[in-house]
């Protein structure tokens, strides 16, 4: 099978968003997933942990694992050099109980049935395993099988089954703000290149900006934040 995109360009996309640069509309949310999937992957045996990534087309977060995998499978609907397995989230092609952690990062949102995901991730997953979950809340649609948007209520009905889990904003409501003002920026944008010259002019002091008054203002409130992390453990 082949793929159309090669692996440098897919380990290019893979590492802008684990370290993304400054002029990325989406900045203050993916350094601040980062962080908290660092905290979270603390809590992880430190060795021979078998992993799977549900939506695993890029995996731009496997390396914040480290030494910790012995066996790391990347599930995707689309081929990449990276994809292991082409298969749905919904129809998960391995055993019950073998996996002692799953990620799942941004793909939720095009899936025709995310309660099933979740269910067929809950039975893949061994005993005391635990579930990586990163979904968005505020944004432009994307493509056409972009289908959903998550609340933190919604993320506790979807992780029920689960013996505990955490919701987490990616960011406050202030970063939601200035990374909807950013997207927007961007995306409608016309000519293309008024685009191109706003991303590297604008959208990096609208991202410092998030930034330092996300710094003078931690505890605002998140009822606008753009996308939300889950951690539960089953």
């Amino acid at each position: 099978m082949e793929s159309e995109e090669t692996l440098e360009q897919v380990e290019r996309e893979a590492r802008e968003r684990l370290n993304p640069s400054l002029s990325n509309p989406n900045w203050v949310v993916l350094r601040k997933r980062r962080e908290i999937l660092r905290g979270w992957v603390s809590r992880l045996p430190r060795e021979n942990i078998c992993v799977l990534d549900v939506g695993g087309r890029l995996q731009p977060y496997r390396q914040l694992l480290q030494d910790r995998a012995k066996r790391y499978i990347a599930l995707d609907l689309r081929y990449t050099p990276l994809v292991n397995v082409v298969g749905r989230g919904e129809q998960i092609p391995f055993a019950t109980g073998i996996f002692d952690f799953v990620m799942c990062t941004q793909m939720l949102e095009y899936a025709t049935e995310p309660m099933q995901v979740i269910a067929e991730i809950h039975r893949v997953l061994k005993p005391g395993g635990c579930l990586f979950l990163s979904v968005p809340s505020v944004s432009p649609r994307d493509s056409e099988s972009d289908a959903w948007r998550f609340m933190p209520f919604g993320l506790r009905l979807l992780l029920e089954r689960f013996g505990e889990a955490e919701i987490l904003a990616e960011g406050s409501s202030i970063s939601g703000l200035f990374r909807s003002i950013n997207a927007c920026l961007v995306l409608f944008a016309r000519p293309e290149m008024l685009g191109t010259f706003l991303r590297f002019t604008v959208v990096p002091v609208l991202n410092l900006a998030a930034a330092g008054l996300e710094l003078l203002f931690p505890a605002f409130n998140d009822t606008f934040s753009a996308n939300f992390s889950a951690w539960a453990q089953k």
